[in-house]
């Protein structure tokens, strides 16, 4: 089975789940630290997608002369 491609949709999505799950108390103490170490990937993955995508477009509208 391949391990399927982690996208910012995807990342999102599942911080949106995470965060659900906790306010709704739905996350046992025994895996409190698991979904918040988690959460702590998700968060980086999504910022260092969104700088890297910032970074692009703006090189791009600079070539374009925008």
């Amino acid at each position: 089975m391949e391990k399927e491609e982690l996208t910012y949709e995807k990342a999102y999505d599942e911080l949106e789940s995470i965060l659900a799950d906790l306010q709704e108390d739905k996350i046992s103490v025994d895996e409190l630290t698991a979904k918040v170490k988690r959460a702590a990937q998700l968060i980086t993955f999504c910022s260092e997608m969104l700088r890297s995508t910032e970074k692009e477009v703006s090189e791009i509208v600079k070539k374009l002369g925008l």
